[in-house]
């Protein structure tokens, strides 16, 4: 039996950042090849050899490129796991591999990947470190400090170069600003003065602490924030100087892992939360965390290699004396926990974790244990003595656990949290549980109605429709007459043309006349005016038009002719805003309305006609949804109603409705919707021929012309109404 073990050390917990940049370089390093690199002659540049070497605590990396480069590549640095990134534009990667192993100082190697025409180098370090670049002739020299301060960027020789200039005066923090994921992760973001700023990250058992080497904190950033409400694992941020530097807290609960990255000037620091599995070996959403490793087994026993993984892994391990058998393995650069999970399917074993206990048995002995336990459990409930409490409720009505100890689905109900022997009685009028059970159920009704029983936050729901209008008519209109004093005659002759009623009189009492030009009536058989064309401008909403008369007659007095021109225009705007408000419970519906009720006729089946009312009303009816990060999601119902026109049934209802679903922020205002419309109307009354003369053409015709706009806006607002303070005495 040779046995050869080899264990190399590797940054724990790789994020989601992390992750994706790995499958990133797995997928570009499959699809190019050095060859394709080299041939393609479009790129400006190319990477043709990357040297390292160490400086002291420092690490100098050498990229030497085929052609000088214009400007430095763009970088960004990855705390978990520790990686550096630099991106070539325009440049190939012509060194034939895509996997150097370079094992200077703090760091391990550097991966190539080429998509296209770009190449992105990525150095995977031990630990998270500062760094600085510099151009060189045909070369990009990285510096990567290792003693953990700020890195000074140097030549191919290992002198300084000069360092971009610096603002005078000491930097501070630009901006901090912390938002909520789309996982649910908490995300910090810092606005560093330039990207030269050494940043100093260290995670502890409450959160991540991170120091900004020699720089300040403006007073409007020192301060602590409470961000508890946006439901992530961050409840707490300050930021507080800390001598010459600016120390940021950030306090975390639950489980979770952090990952810091850097780009430029900006440090964005996501808090992620993961569930934990207890039987799981390392907490974690990356699958297998444990360390790397290398076996070589030949015949080994599996308690020998169940004992190797203990030493690396630093796990207590219990092996069953049922556990036996050799076997042979060999595996190259494996987690431990992956190497673990690869022995016990290979031997049938399964293992149970307590801590940093792991228990190793056959699967078929740790179910039958665990079948045993469940039955003493069960056997013990049956024997265990009863107890009985009473819970007083504050908030929720007692009739409403009803369902939850199985009251109205009998005994055999699903949603029993009571055990078969336990009972409860609930008492309406004191609002009091009185519950018979063992202890640990006892004690599960007790969390329960700490859950459940608690004070629902109040939203005010306000709500405003505005109708806005804005009304135009205008009126045009004429009349024209003649009168010939000389030629009237008495009776009902007059001055006439024709015979019979289809005549054409100007002036006289002929009933025919009067019938055949629109002149105005003074009797039964009298037209006294002389107007054969009568257009004049008509009234609006009872506004009589005003009007201008002119008559010329002959020197004599005794011929007459009348012309009468009158105007009417009306100009208005107006605006009725209704504003409903309710207050409800979060989650609970809420209606108010105000109106009249309005009668109308219904036939019945026999024939016969009955009166029922239907409503006319401002209505206004809501169901409010409280999120985590205190936005109000409202189910909403308006109706603004009208009384309309008059019918023969009864009178119509204008109707306007809008039922929508929005979700608003506390105290913000949206508009759920709106009506707009405009009406256009132009009407001419002529006559023939003779209203379509130029310029005269007016003396012969009547215009109306109307433009009238009307606008419905509803809007919504939702608060939440503030918890109110204990009072002090």
């Amino acid at each position: 039996m040779n046995a050869h073990l080899t264990a190399r050390r590797v940054l724990a917990a790789a994020t989601w950042a992390a992750m994706a940049l790995t499958l990133q370089l797995a997928g570009l390093a499959q699809a190019q090849t050095a060859d394709a690199a080299v041939s393609n002659v479009s790129a400006a540049n190319a990477i043709e050899a990357i040297t390292a070497r160490q400086q002291g605590a420092n690490v100098v990396v050498k990229i030497a490129l085929r052609r000088a480069p214009d400007k430095l590549p763009l970088n960004f640095a990855i705390s978990n796991p520790a990686r550096i990134a630099l991106d070539f534009g325009a440049t190939v990667n012509a060194t034939g591999k895509n996997l150097l192993e370079l094992n200077q100082g703090d760091l391990r190697g550097v991966n190539l990947v080429q998509a296209g025409e770009r190449s992105r180098l990525v150095f995977n370090l031990k630990r998270s470190l500062n760094y600085a670049t510099a151009i060189d002739g045909n070369a990009i020299i990285l510096t990567i400090d290792g003693s953990g301060g700020l890195a000074t960027a140097v030549d191919s020789t290992g002198l300084p170069v000069a360092k971009p200039a610096v603002p005078a005066g000491k930097q501070a923090l630009r901006d901090l600003d912390f938002r909520r994921g789309a996982n649910g992760e908490g995300r910090v973001v810092v606005d560093l003065p330039n990207n030269q700023v050494a940043v100093d990250v260290r995670q502890t058992p409450t959160g991540v602490v991170v120091d900004f080497l020699k720089t300040g904190v403006p007073d409007t950033l020192r301060r602590k924030l409470d961000v508890g409400d946006f439901g992530t694992p961050v409840w707490q941020i300050t930021t507080v100087p800390q001598g010459e530097n600016t120390r940021l807290t950030i306090e975390a609960r639950g489980l979770w892992e952090q990952t810091v990255y850097q780009s430029d000037t900006q440090l964005v620091v996501d808090i992620k939360p993961i569930k934990e599995d207890p039987n799981k070996l390392t907490q974690g959403s990356q699958g297998y965390r444990g360390e790397k490793l290398s076996f070589n087994f030949q015949n080994v026993e599996v308690r020998a290699a169940l004992q190797a993984i203990a030493d690396i892994s630093g796990l207590n391990i219990i092996t069953s004396d049922s556990v036996a058998g050799n076997l042979t393995l060999r595996l190259k650069e494996v987690p431990w926990d992956q190497a673990l999970d690869v022995i016990l399917q290979a031997k049938g074993l399964d293992m149970r974790k307590n801590g940093n206990v792991l228990w190793i048995a056959p699967k078929e002995e740790l179910l039958t244990k665990e079948k045993l336990e469940l039955e003493q459990k069960a056997q013990i409930a049956d024997l265990e003595p009863l107890k009985s409490e009473i819970f007083q409720l504050n908030y929720q009505k007692a009739e409403a656990f009803k369902l939850v100890f199985g009251l109205d689905g009998g005994a055999d109900s699903k949603n029993r949290i009571l055990s078969k022997r336990g009972s409860a009685i609930i008492e309406p009028r004191t609002n009091q549980v009185f519950v018979t059970d063992i202890p640990s159920k006892l004690e599960d009704v007790r969390r329960l109605i700490a859950k459940t029983d608690v004070a629902t936050k109040q939203v005010l729901i306000e709500a405003r429709i505005v109708e806005a209008s804005d009304t135009f008519t205008r009126n045009l209109g004429a009349k024209l007459g003649f009168t010939d004093l000389r030629t009237q005659r008495g009776g009902d002759s007059g001055y006439q043309i024709g015979s019979s009623n289809t005549r054409i009189g100007i002036g006289g009492n002929i009933t025919g006349v009067g019938e055949s030009t629109g002149q105005v009536a003074v009797g039964t058989s009298s037209y006294a005016n002389s107007q054969f064309v009568n257009l004049p401008a008509s009234s609006i909403n009872g506004a009589q038009a005003g009007s201008l008369a002119v008559s010329l007659f002959s020197s004599a007095a005794n011929r007459f002719l009348n012309l009468e021109l009158s105007a009417l225009e009306e100009d208005g705007t107006g605006k009725i805003i209704s504003s409903p408000r309710v207050i409800t419970s979060d989650k609970s519906v809420a209606l108010i309305e105000q109106g009249i009720e309005l009668p109308y006729q219904v036939a019945t089946s026999s024939g016969a006609t009955s009166i029922q009312f239907r409503k006319a009303n401002l209505r206004l009816e809501v169901t409010p949804q409280i999120t985590p990060d205190g936005n109000v999601v409202i189910d909403v119902d308006v109706n603004k109603d009208s009384v309309g026109q008059e019918t023969r049934s009864g009178f119509a209802i204008d109707t306007k409705h809008v039922k929508t679903q929005v979700m608003v922020d506390n105290g913000g205002t949206v508009v759920l919707g709106g009506i707009y419309q405009l009406t256009e109307r132009s009407t001419t009354d002529k006559v023939p021929l003779l209203g379509d003369v130029p310029v005269l053409g007016y003396l012969f015709r009547s215009n109306t012309r109307t433009n009238d706009k009307t606008e419905l806006l509803v809007f919504i607002t939702p608060k939440i109404v503030a918890e109110k303070l204990p009072s002090t005495r």
